[in-house]
């Protein structure tokens, strides 16, 4: 019944005003659970590389599912009856999440960032900003298409995406935010310092949400392509940012284990949803 309860809840927010509802899902999913996952920064000591690894991989199997059953498929089911079957339904879809991969790869070529593990990417790698800011930005480039993916969601109108989609994104925010935080402590800022850093990333995931929103503001026929194009900007950073960055220190095999057991959780909730 509460489950129920709050699928209408969420439901009514949706029709009434997408995007409030957009905002609402990135706070919590967003902002919030990125918060309190870097809260025990103020009192853990340090993780070693394995638990920081195993936290990521873990986190990118939860957004590997939310990509899957709560962003392509229900496309993909949209895009059926609107492009005249389940072939040009699919190629409507693909495209749309290739258009999102693409943007995502454009906006890692052209905008400097700097990574924990990856170094440096884009151009002036002799850029004022500080070094710790390029790390922020990165991070702010990563948490961008979740925000959006959350929007599109939330204003989707289907409670089922929008829940299943701030849920698995809330869900894999709980340990990234904490990874973000000590990882920010290691390089020397302060731990109240870190966890504020930490949080305000958690709120570029508002911009990108209120942007997902705004786009089917504009036409409610544009969210199965919505739906794909944010599916395609979230697999690039899992696969281009996430997945290496677990990778690199030589703990591959937990990581691995790790991103099954976050994939598993969530296609379990997500059927749980439904």
């Amino acid at each position: 019944m509460e489950s129920t309860s709050a699928f209408a809840a969420f439901t009514s927010l949706a029709d009434a005003s997408p995007l409030l509802a957009a905002m609402l899902a990135a706070t919590v999913g967003g902002f919030l659970a990125t918060t309190v996952g870097a809260l025990p920064a103020l009192f853990v000591g340090s993780l070693s590389e394995r638990t920081a690894n195993a936290m990521l991989a873990f986190a990118a199997g939860v957004m590997l599912a939310a990509t899957v059953f709560s962003l392509l498929l229900p496309g993909l089911e949209l895009a059926q009856p609107m492009f005249g079957g389940p072939k040009p339904g699919a190629a409507a879809v693909v495209a749309a999440m290739m258009a999102g991969g693409l943007a995502m790869f454009a906006i890692h070529h052209f905008l400097p960032h700097e990574h924990f593990e990856k170094g440096h990417e884009g151009p002036g790698r002799q850029s004022r900003l500080a070094r710790v800011w390029l790390f922020v930005f990165a991070i702010a480039v990563h948490n961008f298409p979740e925000g959006l993916s959350m929007g599109v969601g939330a204003a989707s109108g289907d409670e089922r995406i929008g829940l299943g989609v701030t849920l698995g994104i809330g869900l894999q925010n709980l340990p990234e935010g904490l990874a973000v935080a000590m990882s920010l402590a290691a390089l020397g800022y302060s731990r109240a310092q870190a966890l504020g850093v930490a949080a305000l990333t958690g709120l570029i995931e508002i911009a990108g949400a209120m942007a997902g929103a705004g786009l089917l503001s504009i036409s409610q026929a544009l969210l199965p392509l919505a739906l794909a194009f944010a599916g395609g900007t979230m697999l690039f950073v899992i696969s281009d940012e996430v997945i290496p960055e677990t990778h690199r220190a030589g703990f591959g095999d937990s990581a691995t284990a790790s991103l099954f057991v976050g994939f598993g959780l969530m296609f379990y909730l997500d059927v749980a949803l439904a």
